[in-house]
């Protein structure tokens, strides 16, 4: 198991070395494995960078996000402005059905609603909008029609692992109730836990995915 001197150097380390993360904005503290990262960034899309720098890190068992996204000058927007730059890229991105999506922003904050087919189109949208100048933050409500059986998810689930050959599925149970699938147990790392939870994601009549995996021994 990995010192958390190591994973905080390692951590630090990352983030110096991506070239989306202005790293002396970030400060880095583990404990147990858990990375805390505090700072003031300049955009949303930053603080997605570091999020994905740490998770990058072996030895990583949780991370705590403690950013605030404090707009630069060249990227703040008005709201109106914003939320027509949001419902353009909504409508250009072939993963979103046309019209599925509201939008309503707030002083810089997001929020999608709506219904889709599929899980995926739900993070799709969601994806969509993050990288606009302007954005300080984004919440997800769109909701995921479902009419799949509980039985048929799982089933499509714990086969898509073993087509996947992840070496943690003996170790991960599934509970499916309509489409909310919650999974528990444990990976050995955040790599094998980001993956668990994708395939979960993709199955489908999957209308939202409960994280309960652990991560570390």
């Amino acid at each position: 198991m990995k010192a958390d001197a190591q994973i905080k150097e390692d951590v630090a380390v990352e983030l110096a070395w991506d070239p989306a993360v202005d790293s002396g904005r970030v400060g880095v503290a583990v404990k147990d494995g858990v990375v805390t990262v505090s700072g003031t960034l300049p955009t949303y899309m930053q603080k997605w960078a570091v999020e994905r720098a740490v998770r990058r890190v072996a030895g990583v068992r949780g991370i705590a996000l403690d950013l605030e996204v404090s707009l630069a000058p060249g990227h703040k927007r008005n709201d109106t402005e914003l939320a027509q730059a949001a419902i353009q890229s909504l409508g250009w991105h072939t993963f979103v059905p046309p019209g599925s999506v509201r939008v309503e922003v707030e002083d810089g904050w997001v929020t999608l609603s709506g219904e889709v087919e599929w899980l995926y189109q739900s993070r799709a949208a969601e994806r969509a909008v993050e990288p606009l100048a302007g954005v300080r933050g984004v919440t997800n409500e769109i909701t995921v029609r479902t009419s799949a059986d509980s039985q048929r998810i799982r089933d499509q689930i714990m086969a898509a692992f073993t087509r996947h050959a992840h070496r943690e599925a003996s170790r991960i149970s599934i509970e499916v109730d309509g489409g909310i699938v919650t999974l528990k147990g444990r990976v050995d790392s955040l790599a094998e836990h980001d993956a668990a939870i994708g395939t979960a994601t993709a199955a489908p009549g999957v209308s939202k995915v409960v994280d309960r995996l652990g991560v570390g021994a």
